[in-house]
């Protein structure tokens, strides 16, 4: 294991520059913390660099020595805090490269949805949840924030990577496409005719549709959905947070 100490920061640049809304162009990600760091390191992503502690590296040795990464970057924490321009709370970073998005067709029986989600730690959190209810399909938009984005894997704990991901282009068309290979598409949203998440009816091919924090999902999508779906509230209580929802409704989908 050769490692590299930093004397030239311009090497370590893409820690700097790499933002949640600055997508390389080579669909780059970074990622924070020895638990997400380790656990990408178990997956077939390909890794460009690691930018760490000698703690780091001696810790993790023999995981390190298992993957084919061409560059190790050594730093003490004040240099890595200098890169990275704030405060630092962990001793190694990761730059890797985001999985290409995978065919609808490849995808299981089970599918967690998202349609106009704008929060990073939501999208996170679904994905923590979603692996750990036994889900392995995600669908998000292409348009919106990333799975592999900093915060989501921060608040993932990097379980994103354990997911089957599709980024889709066009919602109506990846619905129909959905329902036409016997999916049925369950909508998160309460409505007049939505039916009690305790009385539900779990089909063997399923996909669960979540909605915009605020705004829900609009009446044009929630007409092409075969079913919308609410979870029981006490009066006054008008909505969870859509992570929050999101569990449940898996939960209960998991186990009917």
């Amino acid at each position: 294991m050769t490692l590299t100490k930093i004397t030239d920061l311009s090497r370590v640049d893409i820690y700097r520059q790499l933002r949640d809304k600055n997508i390389c162009i080579d669909n780059s990600f970074i990622a924070y913390s020895p638990k997400v760091v380790n656990l990408l390191l178990k997956t077939d992503l390909e890794i460009k660099s690691i930018l760490a502690t000698q703690a780091y590296y001696d810790e993790f040795k023999d995981l390190l020595e298992t993957k084919n990464i061409p560059f190790l970057y050594l730093a003490d924490k004040d240099l890595m805090q200098t890169i990275v321009g704030h405060t630092v709370h962990h001793n190694c970073m990761m730059h890797g490269i985001r999985p290409q998005s995978i065919a609808l067709d490849k995808l299981g029986d089970k599918i967690i949805m998202l349609d106009e989600i704008s929060s990073t730690q939501n999208i996170g959190s679904i994905a923590r949840s979603a692996t750990a209810l036994g889900i392995d399909s995600y669908l998000l938009p292409r348009q919106g924030p990333h799975p592999y984005s900093r915060r989501a894997l921060r608040v993932s704990m990097g379980h994103v990577c354990m997911l089957n991901i599709h980024m889709y282009d066009n919602i109506f068309e990846t619905i129909k496409y959905l329902k036409h290979d016997g999916y049925t598409i369950l909508a998160a949203e309460v409505t007049e005719g939505s039916i009690e998440l305790a009385k539900l009816e779990v089909p063997k091919k399923w996909v669960l549709l979540m909605g915009h924090e605020g705004k829900g999902i609009s009446k044009e999508i929630l007409n092409i959905c075969d079913k919308t779906v609410k979870i029981e509230m006490v009066e006054g209580i008008k909505s969870f947070n859509v992570s929050v929802a999101a569990s449940i409704m898996m939960y209960k989908l998991m186990h009917p």
